[in-house]
């Protein structure tokens, strides 16, 4: 990891906390591997899953945004799949 990236996270660290948020990069990360993989396993595109739940993949697939619980039990009910089963992919990705 580059100094420079470090900042950032550093910096996106303490503006969350500021907002009353926590921001976890490498589980942002994790959760980013796991959505894509199970997006590309539907055959699906980003703009697709975007029409369908009205929530924006990319920024979730790229670890720009702090997803909520909303969202990722929305995800988990498209992609069929249990919350359990989800953290499970995350905790092995």
């Amino acid at each position: 990891m580059t100094n420079k990236s470090l900042i950032k996270d550093k910096l996106i660290l303490i503006l969350g906390r500021l907002m009353g948020q926590i921001r976890d990069n490498k589980l942002l990360k994790k959760i980013a591997v796991v959505v894509k993989q199970l997006r590309e396993e539907k055959g699906l595109s980003q703009e697709e899953v975007y029409n369908d739940l009205n929530i924006h993949i990319g920024r979730i697939e790229t670890a720009n945004t702090n997803i909520t619980v909303s969202s990722l039990g929305a995800l988990c009910k498209y992609f069929k799949i249990k919350l359990s089963e989800f953290m499970k992919m995350v905790e092995n990705a």
